[in-house]
């Protein structure tokens, strides 16, 4: 099977060992369709696995071709759970080809939130961690990511934030010890980007240099 560049990955969530048993043996995963992202037309899938995972917890060690996907209920993926409360739920029912082991895991440096991620071929290929993944956001981002990330820095994207029950998204940010120093403005222009990484550096280390608030345990 050919491969390309920009080639669709999805990386979607697994709670549970069993939910990925389910993967292995059967060759299919569940999608709600109230849940349903956008794309599930990708080429391939990839699995990041919850807290339940032991040591392969928070990262991202399988993926595999999508063969194709239909619409279905609960009841028919699970024939022998009548009685659950939600078998007239509606899902898709998503084919998969063989799994494939990654060399080498993606992970999440910082436990987060995830449910769905976007990516490419490329991207996936090359990631080493989550926010490696991220293609939709605004170019500026990927470069500031870029250059934070060679100047030894962790930056989080797309992280999810919960401030006095309000939830919000902020595109980039340092997590740091005594707080987090999100991206404060958008660079006017490539040498504004330098800048810009050199103001969210001063501002991290102002807050005792990145922490590990929020790394997996």
């Amino acid at each position: 099977m050919a491969v390309y560049p920009e080639d669709r990955v999805l990386v979607a969530y697994v709670p549970r060992p069993e939910d990925f048993a389910l993967v292995q043996q059967a060759g299919w995963y569940r999608v709600p369709l109230q849940h349903a992202p956008k794309g599930l037309h990708a080429e391939y899938f990839a699995f990041y696995f919850g807290r339940h995972f032991g040591a392969e917890k928070h990262a991202i060690h399988y993926y595999a071709p999508r063969l194709g996907h239909e619409l279905t209920t609960r009841l028919a993926l699970f024939p022998n759970q009548p009685d659950h409360p939600r078998a007239g739920a509606l899902y898709y029912k998503v084919q998969l080809g063989p799994l494939q082991r990654l060399p080498r895991p993606v992970v999440s440096l910082r436990w987060r939130r995830i449910t769905f991620i976007h990516t490419t071929w490329d991207r996936f290929q090359d990631a080493s961690e989550i926010n490696d993944l991220f293609v939709d956001g605004e170019g500026y981002v990927d470069r500031l990511y870029a250059t934070l990330k060679e100047r030894g820095l962790q930056p989080e994207r797309h992280y999810q934030v919960q401030e006095g029950g309000t939830a919000y998204e902020v595109p980039l940010t340092l997590v740091c010890r005594t707080g987090r120093v999100d991206l404060p403005r958008r660079p006017g222009d490539e040498a504004d980007v330098a800048r810009l990484a050199d103001e969210m550096s001063r501002a991290a280390a102002a807050l005792g240099g990145e922490g590990q608030g929020g790394r997996p345990v």
